[in-house]
Order: C-alpha cells, then structure tokens, then sequence
C-alpha cells in the first residue's frame, strides 16, 4: 500500500523502493529493542510495527522528495542528496526524538496490564532511533546509486542513438 502511495506521489516506479530501503532497517531496530527489553512480540507490537512503517517511511520521503525538488530545479543530483541530507536532518532528528521521548513513559509503565502496550512503545522507540541513525545515510545512498545507474543507461542510450544517427528529444 505504502508503494502504490508513492509512486503516485514521485510519478516512479524506482524511487519509493528508495524511500522504501528504510523500513528493513527500522524493522532491524524494533526487534533488537524488543529483545533487550525482554518484550514479546504481542499485538500491541505488531500493530507498533505497522505505525513504524509509516513514521520511518516519512523520514524517508523528507530526503527523497527534497532530492527530486532540487533535481527538477537543474541542481546535479549528487549535489542535491548532499544539500537534501544537510536540510532534512533537522527535521527527521526533532520528529524522531520527540516520538522517541513521548513513548518513554508507556515503554517504562509498571502499572496493571501495562506488559501488553510496553512492546508497542519499545518497538516504536528501537525502530525509529536505528532509523535515524541509518537511515540519513542508507537512503541517500540507495538513491545515488539508483541516480548513477540511471545516468549510465540514458547515456547508453543516447550514444547508441548517436551511431545510428538518431537525435533524442531531452
């Protein structure tokens, strides 16, 4: 579902699989957190686990659709992942640290019942702090990639458009 949204948001088939690169690495977080807080995998995580796929897959789309705005205005985009990661940090780090806070007194509740919303907020908390930590690089990374094998092919195409002595419309 989060795909079909993206790819209607970026007009792409190739650029929500990079905003999507970020949800394996929240997941790697949430269950690293639930295993060191002794929590078992309850309902209540699982459904911490869906709003994750969510809250990750915003910080992603923050660098990827600032990427493709400074791409659609002539910036390189080499140069524009380098400026989208230094404005977007902001942002991700305040969201993702006011999340991470704010769950803190449900992951450390010791009153009736509350084992079964600790996973919730443990999950959320683990999943979101990997997140920002890989994210910000893994992202940016996946799209240089992506961006570089793009170049390669429309170059490729253009030169062996050239040989036949075929001009391509840019």
């Amino acid at each position: 579902m989060i795909y079909l949204i993206l790819v209607a948001l970026y007009d792409s088939y190739i650029y929500p699989f990079v905003a999507l690169f970020a949800i394996p690495v929240a997941a790697i977080g949430a269950f690293l957190a639930l295993n060191l807080s002794l929590n078992h995998l309850t309902l209540f995580a699982q459904l911490g686990l869906i709003m994750l796929m969510g809250l990750v897959t915003k910080n992603a789309i923050l660098i990827v659709d600032f990427t493709n705005q400074l791409k659609r205005e002539g910036v390189h985009f080499k140069e524009a992942l380098i400026l989208a990661g230094k404005e977007r940090l902001r942002p991700i780090l305040m969201t993702t640290l006011a999340l991470a806070i704010g769950m803190l007194p449900i992951a450390l509740a010791k009153g009736t019942a509350s084992e079964w919303k600790n996973g919730l907020a443990w999950v959320i908390i683990g999943g979101l702090l990997s997140s920002l930590v890989l994210t910000v690089f893994l992202v940016p990374l996946v799209y240089y990639v992506v961006d570089s094998i793009k170049e390669r092919y429309t170059k490729r195409k253009e030169f062996k458009a050239l040989e036949k002595g075929v001009k391509i419309k840019n």
